[in-house]
């Protein structure tokens, strides 16, 4: 989730529509300016006993993240507490229970992008080996009730673990007990953003089913593959989903804007502190009539925190958000952004995907987003056959549009090498969580505790 950060610039108030859909517009731009930012959690566990480390404990979050200064990460303060850390590799910031999130720069290609995985990942450990805490590559937390969890001091989070069960019987679970891989990725204009916007929600159950690793709850099988994917089926129906009104013919900046308009409100941030206004609407805002804000009008920075409080299948912002995955181990870090790059950064490949899926009904798309969690790659495709079928379709449309780019390290290799770990899948027919699950009733003995030495960085 976003950090909040304080910046120089004027803020100016919003006086009318057009300001709302300009502020999605200013993310165009030409493609030799395209980048690509990827984003990553990880659990944070005390090696000794496995215990996820509160905020002040010794060994525990503040202490790791003041740690980072020795690479040349800068703090970043909430009322007096450090939430997160700024440097050359983008931001590390804080989940609601202390799940590190590495929120990267915006990168020219996926050799960047890996190499900037790799240079935090050995960053972290370091300071793991001082701290005595390792870091878990998982979708969701294997064995850990929310009682056992921490909370971590961050104003909007006591916004929403009071507001979420009020709309959802699973935002706390979000919260508390899951981690994902994103990436952030632009658009050349309204109609390429639509394209783009339009295919990759299609496509969204098939990233889900691809990096299902969230099996096991509170120490046994849930039941699910991506258990985290389901969570959200109960969260806050309000700011979830699959966004039927993206696939009309005339989705474009202001239908986004309708919709986040009618996305309830979470807070409002003033002199360094977040103001509940969690259920209020952002139109009243608009009026000067917010109750806990009286009289004042919402400012462009106000309208970027309130887009980054919805939270369907893909968001936008100023850019397209992939937030269809599960956390998962170093090559899947790596292997999401290629997916998805791959798809949407080549015409050719970008107008392949879409041909695959243009023709599903909405309701097609709704079931399939409804089976993927369970049934992961075995779920019906519509017209039928299985998504495993279309995953090796889409991943050879994907391979052609990095071959495309042609983008080379020093080595001379293309991009096309980062969805090896998805080709692994796709020709063994089982997802990570499919192999953890047949470790745990096979040579685990049903000891769960087992996957911290499988699948830890």
């Amino acid at each position: 989730m976003s950090t909040k950060t304080v910046s120089n610039r004027k803020d100016p108030v919003i006086e009318t529509r057009d300001q709302l859909v300009a502020a999605i517009a200013k993310g165009e731009k030409p493609k030799d300016r395209w980048r690509i930012g990827t984003e990553h959690e990880k659990f944070v566990y005390n090696r000794a006993d496995h215990h996820a480390p509160s905020y002040d404990e010794p060994g525990g979050i503040r202490e790791l993240l003041m740690a980072m200064t020795e690479f040349g990460w800068e703090p970043v303060y909430e009322n007096g507490k450090v939430i997160a850390m700024t440097g050359s590799d983008g931001a590390i910031s804080l989940e609601p229970a202390g799940q590190l999130e590495l929120s990267g720069a915006p990168l020219e290609n996926l050799h960047q992008t890996c190499a900037e995985t790799g240079r935090h990942l050995k960053q972290v450990k370091a300071i793991g080996d001082k701290t005595n805490t390792s870091f878990l590559g998982l979708g969701l937390w294997p064995d850990k009730t929310r009682a056992e969890l921490p909370i971590m001091p961050k104003g909007r989070y006591d916004i929403m673990l009071r507001h979420m069960p009020r709309v959802g019987s699973m935002g706390l679970d979000m919260m508390l007990r899951t981690c994902t891989i994103q990436v952030n990725l632009d658009y050349a204009s309204e109609a390429d953003m639509a394209h783009k916007f339009r295919t990759s929600l299609a496509l969204q159950p098939l990233a889900t089913a691809l990096f299902a690793n969230s099996p096991f709850l509170e120490g046994k099988p849930n039941g699910y593959l991506s258990y985290r994917s389901h969570i959200w089926s109960d969260t806050d129906p309000q700011r979830t989903g699959m966004l039927p009104f993206v696939f009309d013919a005339n989705f474009g900046y202001e239908q986004y804007v309708d919709y986040m308009l009618k996305v309830p409100m979470y807070f409002v941030y003033r002199d360094g502190k977040y103001i509940d206004a969690a259920g209020l609407d952002f139109r009243d805002f608009l009026k000067g009539e917010l109750s806990v804000l009286p009289g004042e009008k919402p400012t462009v920075s106000d309208w970027e925190d309130h887009m980054s409080t919805a939270f369907p299948e893909v968001r936008l912002k100023s850019f397209l958000e992939m937030r269809g995955a599960d956390g998962g181990p170093w090559n899947r870090i790596c292997a999401l952004p290629a997916f998805w790059v791959g798809l949407l950064y080549d015409q050719g490949a970008l107008d392949a995907a879409w041909d695959e899926v243009k023709h599903w009904t909405m309701e097609e798309r709704e079931a399939l987003r409804s089976a993927v969690p369970a049934q992961g790659l075995n779920a019906a495709i519509p017209g039928g056959g299985k998504l495993l079928d279309l995953a090796g379709r889409i991943l050879d449309i994907s391979s052609s549009g990095l071959a495309a780019r042609n983008c080379l390290n020093a080595s001379g290799d293309n991009e096309t090498g980062y969805l090896d770990p998805l080709r692994e899948i796709v020709a063994s027919g089982k997802t990570l969580s499919e192999m953890l699950l047949e470790k745990y009733h096979g040579e685990w003995g049903g000891d769960v505790s087992r996957v911290y030495a499988e699948m830890s960085f």
